[in-house]
């Protein structure tokens, strides 16, 4: 008589196995691209039970997909959560989340300190739907305390925030959150899901851009709306209805059966494929990438043509004893470093031969740019000054290559 084994798998192991919904008839250990549009059923009653929900098979591409829907599940097992949505950007990940949370008449609570185009969504987009957007500083919470209210549908932040690097005490916050019946939303990019648990620290939704780590150096674009299934919406005038019926369940229902089919950002089986592939390494690529980061953080303190260098695993970042605490000793693979002036970070970038001059963050290769002058170009002076994005800021997205290689490169380019 047989018994059945089952193995309490690692992070790293549980990221490359990870069952299929159904048998492969070859036998593939990779998930195969599913590239169709529709999918054909055996009688209309098995197509009715699909389409109105009593069966798990698919029915149209905009809404599910075979090889997209096992990116979902592998994620969904890493992080432990209760739904996972994959789109085709993580600001479609943003906005499809604050479609289904905000309404006419709520506000949302967030820092001004936030990458260029969610600062945008939230400065601009948003209030042309009617939704209130209340910036603040989110260290501070007696000043977040102020600024929550009945009508408030999230309290949104970036956990380490792009360019800034500031850190907020999650547990701070998600516990304030939490008290007035407000979720706590969090992007999460800056430091990938297989070595940061955002639900030991209170949040609710888990917002990512898989472009990022996930993609497996750059290869395509994505976004996961990662819901932990841990909050009571009945609070929420956009979901109470949901919540009578699906209770923690209503934000994931709400998501699946109505706006991510009506806005039609699904991610593509294509892009699933590749991202799949990236995930298996993705702790991989991290540590090497992250550890590189920390290496160069500290030399670039040591480089007298350096003003600053912002990075909070460095002992005297304002943030390092938290930032230890919420992410350990690999806060993420981005650094921002200041220089003398705007003339004096153009010549820097022009004379590196490694490190590719471009955007995006965590390819597989070393990146780098000037945020004021390209991301925050369409904003004004005085606003980038207020979002802390002067002439004199330089982002570095650190890869994985040899770290001194990089070092070499960063030396001459200073010289």
């Amino acid at each position: 008589k047989s018994t059945k084994f089952s193995m309490k798998k690692s992070i790293i192991t549980q990221a490359i196995h990870t069952d299929y919904p159904k048998a492969d008839p070859y036998g593939s250990l990779q998930m195969p691209v599913y590239e169709t549009n529709a999918y054909a059923f055996d009688t209309a009653e098995a197509m009715a039970d699909a389409f109105i929900g009593n069966t798990a098979e698919h029915t149209y591409s905009r809404i599910s997909n075979p090889t997209v829907s096992y990116l979902e599940k592998r994620v969904l097992e890493i992080t432990g959560a209760s739904s996972v949505t994959a789109l085709n950007s993580g600001m479609a990940a943003i906005a499809n989340t604050f479609m289904t949370l905000a309404y006419a008449g709520a506000n949302v609570v967030t820092s001004p300190y936030l990458f260029g185009n969610t600062y945008s969504f939230f400065a601009s987009t948003l209030p042309s739907f009617g939704v209130e957007v209340r910036f603040c500083d989110l260290t501070n919470i007696d000043e977040v305390a102020t600024l929550l209210d009945e009508h408030t549908c999230a309290l949104y932040l970036e956990v380490i925030s792009n360019p800034q690097m500031e850190v907020a005490n999650l547990k701070h916050l998600s516990a304030l959150a939490h008290s007035k019946k407000i979720p706590l939303v969090a992007d999460t990019t800056i430091v990938p899901f297989t070595a940061f648990k955002a639900a030991d620290f209170g949040v609710n939704i888990e917002l990512v851009s898989s472009t990022k780590y996930i993609s497996g150096g750059a290869t395509s674009l994505g976004g996961l709306i990662i819901d932990y299934g841990q909050f009571d919406w009945s609070a929420n005038k956009r979901l109470a209805a949901f919540a009578e019926q699906y209770s923690e369940g209503a934000f994931a229902m709400k998501l699946r059966k109505e706006i991510h089919r009506n806005f039609g950002a699904y991610m593509t089986p294509h892009v699933a494929h590749a991202q799949l592939v990236g995930l298996e390494t993705v702790q991989l690529r991290f540590t090497q990438a992250a550890s590189n980061c920390v290496a160069i953080a500290q030399a670039l303190q040591q480089m007298p043509q350096i003003v600053s260098v912002h990075y909070s695993g460095l002992k005297d970042s304002p943030f390092y004893a938290l930032s230890k605490k919420q992410f350990g000793a690999l806060p993420g693979a981005m650094l921002t470093f200041s220089l003398s002036s705007q003339e004096a970070c153009f010549a820097f970038l022009n004379k590196l031969k490694l490190i590719k001059r471009a955007t995006n963050l965590f390819d597989n290769k070393s990146l780098i740019i000037h945020p004021a002058s390209t991301i925050y170009s369409s904003f004004s002076a005085e606003l980038r000054e207020k979002l802390l994005v002067p002439d004199t800021l330089i982002r570095l997205s650190v890869g994985i290559e040899a770290v001194d290689d990089l070092l070499e490169d960063i030396k001459q380019a200073l010289a």
